[in-house]
């Protein structure tokens, strides 16, 4: 079954935003402006139809005013961040919080859901589909959030909204881990990353279909649908071999990957639009930084210098 089934939605290009630039994070008080939102989107614009958003915060205010009100041709698939609400000891970059800590966080998850419900009933020509979530549920995640919290949530958006509802996580946990949310959830959303798990060009695009398929053929009866798909640019050696990743790689994996998904008519969103510096480590060179189809300075890297030529 296909997203277009379920919803009545034209195909389209999607890629994954966040528009943090140097000095700017997510929960600190350094967001994007109005203009360079702006400036972020009518690079996007014409190129992408649908964006994804990961969280319910000012920059995803800012970049909503701006789709309505620059009468941008955007469709958006809209995310709660959800944190931790569970320690997990076994993520190795810090998963461990007091009792107090998560009691914080799953007050402040629940506003999270409302502030969601609450964008999604105020632009409903724009959002056209909402994520319980993100990566909450994988064993090696840092805000860990109990399977049975993640339904609550998905009921109480369904509840309180009419775009249908999904979480986004890796492609692992649906295998079983999350076989009870199968049926909470509109469709399913899964991430793939071949060269996180140490496979070259060669293997990417076969084992990412390896990754779709094996979720999609288990579950017919729901749409299933790629929230991130990418390749990065840089590495320090932390997680991806310096040598697995650069701009012609990333060239090549993108333009396999989303020939793939028009051909098959899956909906993938492409990881990500633009560098962001605040990820992981203070490293310049650390992967999690070097994501972008354009670097930090909005300069395009190789699998975009064609299309977007006049700028290079």
């Amino acid at each position: 079954m296909k997203l277009n089934e379920l919803i009545n939605i034209e195909p389209g290009k999607a890629i994954c935003y966040s528009g943090f630039r140097e000095g700017q994070s997510p929960g600190s008080d350094h967001y994007p402006s109005y203009e360079e939102v702006k400036e972020d989107l009518l690079i996007l614009h014409k190129h992408w139809k649908y964006l994804r958003l990961y969280d319910c915060d000012q920059h995803t205010d800012t970049v909503l005013e701006v789709i309505r009100k620059e009468n941008l041709d955007f469709k958006v698939m809209l995310g709660a961040y959800i944190g931790a609400e569970m320690n997990n000891f076994g993520c190795p970059w810090g998963g461990s919080y007091s009792q107090e800590e998560l009691a914080i966080n799953k007050e402040r998850n629940h506003r999270q859901i409302q502030k969601l419900i609450k964008l999604a009933n105020e632009y409903p020509d724009i959002v056209f589909s909402l994520s319980a979530g993100n990566e909450a549920t994988v064993h090696w995640t840092d805000h860990y959030v109990p399977v049975d919290s993640v339904i609550e949530y998905v009921r109480m958006i369904k509840k309180g909204a009419k775009q249908p509802v999904t979480f986004c996580e890796n492609y692992v946990p649906w295998h079983d881990k999350l076989k009870d949310l199968i049926e909470e959830v509109d469709f399913i959303s899964i991430h793939t990353y071949p060269v996180w798990e140490y496979k070259h060009i060669h293997e990417a695009l076969e084992y990412t279909k390896q990754n779709y398929y094996g979720i999609a053929d288990r579950y017919p009866h729901k749409p299933v649908v790629i929230t991130e798909a990418g390749w990065a640019t840089n590495s320090n050696g932390r997680g991806i071999d310096p040598g697995n990743v650069n701009e012609v790689l990333q060239e090549i994996y993108y333009n396999d990957l989303v020939g793939w998904s028009e051909e098959e008519g899956i909906m993938t969103f492409v990881f990500e639009a633009f560098d962001e510096p605040w990820k992981g480590s203070h490293e310049p060179l650390e992967p999690e930084k070097h994501w972008g189809l354009f670097t930090e300075d909005r300069k395009p890297k190789k699998v975009m210098q064609n299309l977007f030529s006049h700028q290079v």
